[in-house]
């Protein structure tokens, strides 16, 4: 349904190590570099983006949930996230509550963002 998804942060190049392990570990990585921007995707079309702030508003926290195409991908971006220094807000476990096979994992990027792997596949 998105084309792309774009999220303003205090540090682009922290950022950019966060999402470089993160996202690598879904099989994404950096497609695009441009003025003081990172764009992410898998091919060569960039999906989501960090750039730098471009006001003094409050950065408020959003959701962010990417797909992961099993639940061992799932693990290795909470574990690639978490050796960045990554908050852990939830461990990789099922969440029943969604459904059945929903299964993902949760952490906070440098400017706090929950970010999410999902898997809506049963386990292999």
């Amino acid at each position: 349904m998105l084309d792309h998804l774009s999220i303003q942060c205090d540090d682009v190049a922290a950022a950019a190590r966060f999402y470089d392990a993160a996202l690598g570990a879904l099989g994404a990585g950096r497609v695009m570099e441009f003025m003081q921007a990172v764009g992410y995707g898998v091919g060569a079309k960039p999906s989501f983006f960090v750039e730098p702030k471009t006001d003094q508003m409050p950065n408020r926290p959003s959701h962010i949930a990417f797909a992961a195409a099993d639940r061992a991908a799932v693990r290795a971006f909470f574990d690639a996230a978490v050796a960045t220094g990554a908050e852990v807000l939830h461990e990789p476990r099922l969440w029943p509550e969604y459904h059945p096979d929903y299964y993902g994992a949760f952490v906070r990027d440098p400017d706090g963002n929950n970010v999410e792997a999902c898997c809506h596949r049963p386990e292999d």
